[in-house]
């Protein structure tokens, strides 16, 4: 029961400091440690970080095109 009180402190002492984007390397090296194979790791990064590329362009186009349809309500609001 301690070791489980102390794994939850530890844990919840990562997530709210802010370190949970170092965890990113978590992952790939977890993989070089079970299979040995570097290359497997550093394209599993990759993937990684492509795709949060892609969710960040996705995100930020989303919002844009929300700001233009507020805007363009608002000025036909006043026209009324």
């Amino acid at each position: 029961m301690k070791f489980l009180k102390i794994y939850f402190i530890f844990l919840s002492l990562i997530f709210l400091s802010g370190c949970v984007q170092s965890t990113a390397l978590l992952g790939p090296g977890l993989t070089v440690i079970s299979t040995g194979n570097v290359m497997q790791a550093g394209f599993q990064y990759g993937a990684i970080q492509l795709l949060r590329e892609k969710q960040e362009k996705i995100l930020l186009n989303t919002c844009k095109k929300l700001l233009i349809v507020k805007a363009k309500v608002k000025n036909l609001m006043k026209s009324l």
